[in-house]
């Protein structure tokens, strides 16, 4: 622990928000970085409902359901401008360098890594276990136009997983920590905000907030997993694995469901909820290897 309350790991992601860490600067660069957000994502869907020559409003739809490979990858594409936003509140506000919400390149690296060997391995291992629980899977009937796709879909992946962790890890975490210093508010508060932002009552109706919940406490293992390495490395790749399993790989719920190779039927009313629980299990599963990993190394 640092002299000033903060794990002596953390302090590389934290010292450089100290010197303008008021709340207000936190709050209108969340505002700014939204703005930047939406202005990109209206602009790349303009520009190719133009270039598509199909409505606007048709192909806003297209990418709010990910229902088509395109519009997946616009969708993905979209979070670029989530990568500009915070650059754009950090420089206005803050007078940080976007490395300084990352970390060390070569500890990002190294642990982007890890993460996602621990993920594929530990998620996806229980991930089979529970295939029993599934409907019968459907593999997509254009696997050639599938594989064409997989490098860009991969790098779109990247970039949005990237933008989440850059936002609620690094660059509201660790504002908060510098502020507050207390665990409780700077790993909590930015989970909790995560969790929400994934809240879509329409999609999944009873089990909107059960869904909150899971990806809360992913927040807050990421969170955890960021204080105690010292960089977005291993959040990041935790999350990407994550995100490529469930966008790429294997769709459950039937939605952003356009790049999946593989899908599940309709689950049983009665399914959705023991499936939730048992990905928050999961969850701490790779936490607790994680855990693990850092306490060996």
């Amino acid at each position: 622990m640092s002299l000033t309350g903060i794990p002596l790991s953390y302090e590389p992601l934290v010292a450089p928000a100290r010197p303008r860490r008021q709340i207000w600067r936190t709050l209108l660069g969340l505002a700014i970085t939204g703005a930047v957000y939406f202005g990109w994502m209206v602009g790349l869907a303009m520009l190719a409902a133009w270039y598509q020559g199909v409505p606007f409003d048709r192909l806003l739809y297209r990418v709010a359901t990910g229902a088509d490979p395109w519009g997946m990858i616009l969708l993905l594409g979209g979070f670029l401008g989530g990568w500009i936003g915070v650059w754009v509140a950090i420089r206005l506000l803050h007078r940080r360098r976007l490395g300084s919400l990352l970390g060390r390149a070569p500890a990002v690296l190294r642990d982007f890594v890890t993460g996602v060997v621990i993920l594929a391995l530990i998620g996806g291992g229980l991930t089979l276990v529970m295939m029993p629980m599934l409907p019968p899977l459907t593999l997509r009937p254009d696997v050639p136009v599938w594989l064409a796709f997989l490098p860009l879909a991969l790098l779109g992946v990247l970039v949005q997983t990237g933008a989440e962790e850059l936002l609620f890890r690094g660059y509201l975490q660790s504002q908060l920590a510098a502020r507050f210093v207390r665990p409780l508010i700077y790993l909590t508060l930015p989970a909790i905000l995560f969790g929400l932002a994934h809240y879509n009552a329409e999609e999944r109706g009873a089990d909107a907030w059960l869904v909150v919940g899971s990806t809360a406490l992913f927040g807050l293992i990421a969170a955890d997993v960021t204080q105690r390495t010292g960089n977005l490395g291993m959040a990041w790749g935790l999350h990407f694995a994550n995100n490529v399993l469930a966008m790429l790989v294997l769709s459950v719920t039937g939605a952003l469901n356009g790049l999946a190779l593989f899908e599940a039927g309709t689950l049983a009313p009665d399914m959705a909820r023991p499936l939730l629980v048992a990905d928050m299990l999961v969850t701490v599963a790779v936490w607790a290897v994680c855990r693990l990993w850092l306490r060996r190394r």
